[in-house]
């Protein structure tokens, strides 16, 4: 069914949902697993690399712990997952990835937001969609897994 998939990680609850979600689904499948997290280089964060240097760098550190985080959580299921690190649009990056891989899955994690906040900031996994070759989970929160309580648990 999945012989390649793809996990976009941000280390959110949602993040994490979408991990394990994309775990088990690999796991039934006997799927080789990648591992992406996206510093998203927006606007936002090049003004802040103007007026405070070091912002890029601070979130690439950042992002390296969440990846480092994830590498970890699926090793604990018996992954050897490949690992990587990109910068840019978040959306634009996992398509490229995806379909450099040859990704026949792509899993994300979705985040509820107001209508307004989605229109002004776009929806990943929408957008991920338009130029994918393959497949995309979206994984949401269930009942037991809320962003107040920033837990998910591995079962």
């Amino acid at each position: 069914m999945y012989g390649k998939v793809l996990l976009a990680y941000d280390g959110s609850v949602e993040g994490r949902l979408a991990l394990r979600e994309g775990a088990k689904l690999a796991k039934l499948c006997g799927a080789e697993v990648f591992l992406l997290a996206v510093v998203d280089i927006s606007v936002g964060i090049m003004l802040a690399e103007g007026a405070a240097p070091g912002a890029v760098e601070q979130q690439k550190e950042v992002y390296q712990k969440v990846l480092a985080e994830g590498v970890e959580r699926l090793e604990q299921h018996g992954f050897a997952p490949q690992a990587r690190l990109e910068f840019g649009d978040p959306a634009h990056e996992i398509v490229a990835v995806a379909n450099e891989i040859g990704a026949d899955l792509v899993v994300v994690g979705h985040r509820h937001q107001s209508a307004f906040a989605r229109w002004w900031n776009g929806s990943v996994g929408a957008s991920v969609l338009e130029g994918l070759r393959c497949s995309l989970l979206i994984a949401q929160n269930d009942a037991g897994e809320t962003a107040a309580s920033g837990e998910v648990s591995d079962d």
